[in-house]
């Protein structure tokens, strides 16, 4: 081969590489082809008896390049006999936690006691630990109601204000969207309470109707589970309420609307009869097959398949650490790593890797190169990833615990927040999607996450070096802090939450301040290479 062929890459590639920080009109993956439009979210599962140290898991990696950066602790409250909930239209986009452009939707009647709980672009975890993860998996036209009240993020709230268990959130839900009707395309929620975790997929029940239609499966206590934007739940058992649930319609609705006829003789599979195109999308299967893959490889699950296990279990018990690495998993090593053909002869007669080659080029490099574009587990345009931890053998103040990182889970650490405490830090309470602010801690992860793609096979080793020592040193330290911290809630619970608070602000402000002064000696170190 000619020992001039990787410079010449290395110009092409360098030339266009600014049209990765391009704006585009429809989100950070505008301009890739439709069948890829709703595959923007990943969630992961995990059983108490499949974790490694008996925590249910959950997980949701909101990938949207809209949704809001802000997030609050959302406090415990009380309501007079008769009070009234306002409910809200695209909650997720406000700008701000008292941003007035919020659409009132309509009302409905409130509880005596709402939870206090993390609220984020979709809310992520209650006082009573129930935890919930998300993914849009889309469904039939024709079962989008305009009628109901309730979309997806606003039923996220309403069940982790109302509910102590996944088994009652999915029942709340129920009641909720029968009443007030759900508004919103096919969505899965992945609830994880103290001991369970259920996968929850619903959608709206036809035009010009109130109600929904839901399924709900229970993934095995020793077995992990995946949503990645694709219906997942097939056949259901009733007569099994221990694993499944569903709503009362469940099947009446699929022959009314003739998406499945009990006298065709077929069985009846919910995700076939309200969402059939979903199973047909390799961006989402493809993260199916590589979740399990990676946490059971002795399957052998094939790549090219339509369907897999609902759930199965992993080869070693998995803990955070574990489902962290999947979610920053690109398919490297495999078939459809967007790098593999990236690399030329140098001088020295050496196949090496172009140091730009990234599995997150933009659309137009990706073209000039004749890349072609996977939809990987790991998406640089997450808002942020949250990995949560609930746990029966402490309070709920210190049993659950989300694992929070924004932007790039490729180059950002994912820091403890205990839902104990009495707020979020101030950096994390300031938006900044729709301007630059070095107030806000968004921003910091952002601008070293934008920066790695200039020259991503360098830079990733040293952004590497400082999101795994935070990490590491949050997971060393978490049992040594919780012993500490729950002596001092036996004895004083108020206390117990003050050192809740600063123990998860120091971690989160450290990150904070360690990826301004990243991004500022990348910039340094590299500033004759850009």
């Amino acid at each position: 081969m000619r020992k001039t062929r990787l410079p010449v890459f290395i110009f092409i590639a360098a030339a266009f590489l600014a049209l990765s920080f391009l704006p585009a009109s429809r989100g950070e993956e505008a301009a890739e082809p439709r069948s890829f439009e709703s595959e923007s979210c990943t969630s992961i599962l995990v059983g108490r008896l499949a974790s490694v140290d008996g925590s249910t898991m959950t997980s949701h990696s909101c990938d949207s390049g809209s949704d809001r950066t802000w997030m609050t602790i959302v406090p415990n409250k009380k309501h007079k006999p008769g009070a009234t909930a306002k409910v809200y239209l695209e909650p997720k986009r406000t700008k701000r936690p008292d941003d007035p452009e919020r659409m009132e939707g309509g009302e409905i009647p409130q509880v005596a006691e709402t939870y206090a709980f993390l609220d984020a672009a979709y809310p992520i975890m209650n006082e009573h630990q129930l935890a919930i993860g998300e993914t849009t998996i889309g469904g039939r036209r024709e079962l989008v109601s305009q009628d109901g009240i309730i979309d997806a993020p606003e039923l996220y709230r309403l069940v982790l204000e109302r509910a102590k268990t996944a088994r009652e959130a999915i029942r709340v839900a129920d009641e909720l969207t029968a009443a007030h009707g759900y508004n919103d395309w096919g969505e899965c929620f992945t609830f994880a309470d103290t001991k369970e975790v259920w996968h929850f997929e619903i959608y709206g029940p036809g035009r010009g109707k109130i109600g929904a239609v839901w399924a709900a499966q229970r993934v095995p206590d020793d077995e992990i589970g995946v949503s990645a934007n694709a219906g997942r739940i097939r056949q259901i058992d009733l007569s099994n309420p221990d694993f499944f649930m569903a709503s009362s319609n469940v099947t009446s609705l699929a022959e009314e609307m003739g998406f499945w006829s009990k006298a065709s003789g077929q069985p009846f599979e919910f995700s076939y009869a309200y969402n059939p195109d979903s199973r047909t999308s390799l961006g989402c299967r493809r993260r199916e097959w590589r979740v399990l893959s990676l946490l059971a490889p002795s399957l052998e699950l094939h790549p090219e398949s339509e369907n897999y296990p609902f759930s199965v279990k992993p080869e070693k018990r998995v803990s955070v650490a574990d489902v962290l690495a999947v979610f920053r998993d690109t398919y490297g090593g495999t078939d459809y790593d967007m790098t593999r053909t990236l690399t030329a002869v140098n001088r020295k007669g050496e196949t090496v890797t172009s140091p730009i080659a990234s599995p997150f080029m933009s659309n137009d490099l990706r073209e000039l190169l004749r890349v072609r574009r996977e939809r990987t587990i790991c998406s640089p345009a997450a808002t942020y990833l949250q990995v949560t931890q609930s746990r029966d053998w402490l309070p709920g103040p210190i049993g659950g615990v989300v694992w929070l990182g924004y932007d790039n889970p490729a180059t950002t650490p994912h820091v403890p927040i205990y839902i104990g405490i009495s707020q979020m830090p101030a950096s994390y309470m300031v938006d900044g999607r729709w301007e630059f602010s070095r107030d806000c801690a968004w921003w910091a992860f952002r601008t070293v996450s934008k920066l790695a793609l200039f020259r991503w096979q360098e830079m990733t080793k040293d952004i590497e070096k400082v999101w795994r020592g935070i990490e590491e040193k949050a997971f060393a330290g978490q049992a040594k802090f919780e012993e500490e911290a729950l002596a001092l809630y036996k004895k004083d619970p108020k206390k117990a939450r003050e050192l809740l608070t600063r123990y998860s602000h120091d971690a989160a402000n450290g990150a904070v301040a360690a990826y301004w002064k990243l991004a500022d000696e990348l910039m340094h170190r590299y500033s004759d290479r850009f």
